[in-house]
């Protein structure tokens, strides 16, 4: 994961995904155990997208070729330390005539942090339908984060923070439909919440691998998915310090194939929370509307004393 990525006019920092795709590339210590680092979250600890899709990596480096995820059930266990490495241990559960299944271990100061089950499937043909898309405005007319972002630096307790979720987003080109839920704390709205995202670079030549795809899909799909339980109650989120929350489970279903480096319209809804916890349901369509991926993630989501 090493090779340039090719810019181009969406493309202002190719060097944050090529920082991106390095965080990925895991290095082996033994055949089926790997290690990774981490990148400095907004919050002290490693961001869950980031140890999902690292997860996911080491899980498909142990599966056949040509076989691809198709979903994946995840538990965050502990915090991570973003300071030390993530030792990966891969468990071949079963290599079966069409199914892969794998289990994932992430290990930090001897103790489990994350756990995750993956399922790969060769390629098949059979029946298809699936839910229609939701109107949503075109991506291209919305504003970058770059430029939404100094509208709201106000709002932070802490002026470094506006700044920090730049850079912890550097490499995704990430476009919110209507305002993000710290633009307007206190004003309980509608539980859903809509983003464009496509990575800023696009993957070429060795990069371009339908496994990255889905990998980096998965990273991206821990940012926002919790916003919907925010709007619902007029909450600003983690970053305002009016709740503090984490993400306890997060689960994935691929359905269609997709290009990370391309729009994808991110649709997340939240149907309850209760008991310190909310629950998020997002779909994830490409521009020309194939459903492409599903996912739902429980949280915790408390108001501070």
């Amino acid at each position: 994961m090493n090779d340039p990525v090719t810019p181009e006019p969406h493309d202002p920092a190719p060097e944050d995904l090529l920082d991106l795709l390095d965080l990925l590339d895991l290095e082996r210590i033994e055949q089926d155990i790997f290690r990774g680092t981490s990148r400095q979250a907004v919050i002290p600890r490693v961001f869950g997208g980031q140890v999902a899709a690292q997860a996911l990596v080491a899980a498909c480096r142990t599966v056949p070729e040509g076989r691809l995820p198709h979903s994946l059930h995840a538990y965050f266990l502990r915090p991570g330390d973003p300071g030390a490495p993530i030792v990966y241990t891969v468990d071949r559960i079963r290599d079966g005539r069409s199914f892969t299944t794998r289990r994932v271990v992430a290990v930090q100061h001897g103790q489990p942090v994350f756990h995750l089950s993956a399922s790969c499937q060769a390629h098949e043909d059979g029946m298809e339908h699936q839910a229609r898309m939701p109107a949503t405005p075109d991506p291209d007319t919305l504003p970058r984060a770059e430029e939404m972002m100094p509208r709201y630096a106000h709002l932070f307790s802490d002026p470094r923070v506006p700044q920090k979720l730049l850079k912890a987003r550097a490499a995704v080109d990430l476009r919110y439909v209507e305002a993000p839920p710290f633009a307007r704390a206190g004003e309980p709205r509608e539980p859903r919440s809509q983003v464009w995202f496509r990575t800023n670079g696009k993957l070429d030549g060795l990069l371009d691998d339908p496994t990255l795809h889905i990998c980096l899909a998965t990273y991206v799909s821990d940012m926002t998915l919790l916003d919907s339980v925010l709007l619902a109650h007029g909450r600003g989120g983690w970053a305002v310090g009016d709740v503090v929350g984490a993400s306890l489970d997060h689960a994935m279903w691929f359905h269609r194939p997709f290009r990370a480096d391309e729009w994808l319209l991110y649709d997340q809804e939240s149907p309850t929370a209760q008991g310190g916890r909310g629950l998020a349901a997002g779909r994830i369509f490409t521009r020309d509307g194939r459903l492409a991926v599903s996912v739902i993630q429980e949280g915790v989501v408390r108001v501070p004393r």
